[in-house]
């Protein structure tokens, strides 16, 4: 047996999967899957259409608009300022975004594109070093900081410990902002 003849076989696909890499290898298509969708669609829209000027609400038709906040109504809870934050790192690129809202109401929006490779909690923190940045030039003292990443909330609040060397600069400077 000779080793060699093992390390470069792939498996061979079939059925429908066979037939679409056929059909497709014509236009030199290549095939990615998505590991992460999160909310990428929000921070991609936010990215590229950054708010300029004056203040004006999104247009943008979000079909699920209903399941992007499940919980209780967090106006009637908490009349202070708020933060959402959300980063997400993909084959596009890596994307941040951060909106204030003002106990009124009035959203204060800002989202940045890396250009430097990072993964998914890296983004994460950009998204929220992004949001502190933006309450600390607006004078904001008291913040409800609302994110899905319980791993970055846990970490800030010394609940859980941080191992990733890569994530340790990231929290020092939260810390230090705080």
């Amino acid at each position: 047996m000779d080793p060699l003849k093992y390390i470069f076989q792939k498996p061979m696909p079939t059925g429908k999967l066979a037939k679409w890499q056929i059909l497709l290898s014509e236009f030199d298509i290549v095939y990615v899957t998505q590991k992460a969708v999160k909310g990428q669609a929000l921070v991609d829209h936010l990215a590229e259409n950054p708010v300029g000027g004056e203040y004006e609400p999104l247009k943008t038709y979000f079909p699920d608009k209903e399941v992007s906040f499940v919980g209780e109504d967090i106006v009637e809870a908490y009349d202070g300022w708020r933060m959402f934050f959300d980063g997400a790192a993909n084959f596009k690129g890596v994307s941040t975004e951060a909106i204030l809202v003002l106990e009124i109401g009035q959203h204060y929006p800002v989202s940045v594109k890396l250009i430097f490779p990072c993964n998914n909690n890296m983004a994460e923190y950009e998204a929220y070093i992004l949001g502190l940045n933006l309450a600390a030039d607006m004078n904001i003292q008291e913040l409800l900081v609302i994110s899905d990443s319980d791993l970055l909330l846990h970490q800030v609040q010394g609940e859980w410990a941080t191992k990733n060397t890569k994530i340790l600069p990231y929290l020092y400077h939260v810390q230090d902002m705080m």
